[in-house]
């Protein structure tokens, strides 16, 4: 065999080894960007109904306790619990914004899954997002914590008065009703679904730190 040949087999194995060295480079790096939009949307999916159900089971039981309280006229006699109530609603209403931006993690993963480059969010725009969602989360986890703070208080006030140990007198102010219990489980399910928010935010800032 004369040299010129063998040298151009040479030639074709070196940049046969060249491609096969610099194909895994490609494919790995859009795995990985699949593999971080499919965990955005799960994990934005997931925290958004969490936060859906709980603030919906939530609202429901704040709702109630106005009504019912505004017909035993029971607030005049319980000026704390009413605020307690107040920074509950507050608590709620900040849900409402880290429910929204649950569903903003679902719509960023659904955009890093493009064909299309230009159409995928960057990553300082993502951690800005997420930035956003924590500090959305921790002030309604604040607000909602506080709220149960003066409800919590009021009903103990309520339960060692000595007017209702002492009384002999039916005083219905001074009962603790089962709808005063569920308005303390309501602020429980708003610090839960504030809770999964900040986990989910923490873990998307994790998952898209990693180097």
């Amino acid at each position: 065999m004369s040299p010129r040949p063998c040298l151009l087999l040479s030639l074709n194995k070196a940049q046969h080894i060249g491609t096969m060295s610099q194909t895994p480079d490609a494919p790995s790096s859009s795995s990985t960007l699949r593999v971080i939009a499919q965990t955005f949307r799960l994990t934005g999916w997931i925290s958004f109904w969490i936060q859906l159900v709980l603030g919906v089971v939530s609202s429901i039981i704040v709702l109630l306790f106005a009504v019912f309280n505004q017909k035993t006229g029971s607030p005049t006699n319980n000026p704390g619990t009413g605020f307690g109530v107040f920074l509950a609603i507050c608590g709620l209403v900040v849900l409402g914004g880290g429910i929204y931006l649950a569903y903003r993690y679902t719509r960023i993963g659904k955009l890093l899954e493009s064909s299309n480059p230009s159409n995928r969010p960057r990553k300082s725009e993502t951690v800005q997002v997420l930035r956003l969602g924590l500090w959305v989360n921790l002030g309604g986890t604040l607000v909602t914590l506080l709220g149960a703070q003066a409800i919590v208080g009021t009903l103990v006030a309520r339960s060692i008065s000595p007017q209702a140990i002492t009384t002999q007198f039916f005083d219905p102010t001074r009962i603790i009703s089962g709808l005063d219990m569920l308005v303390v489980q309501a602020n429980t399910n708003t610090v839960s679904a504030h809770f999964a928010g900040l986990v989910a935010s923490l873990w998307l800032l994790n998952r898209i730190n990693r180097p």
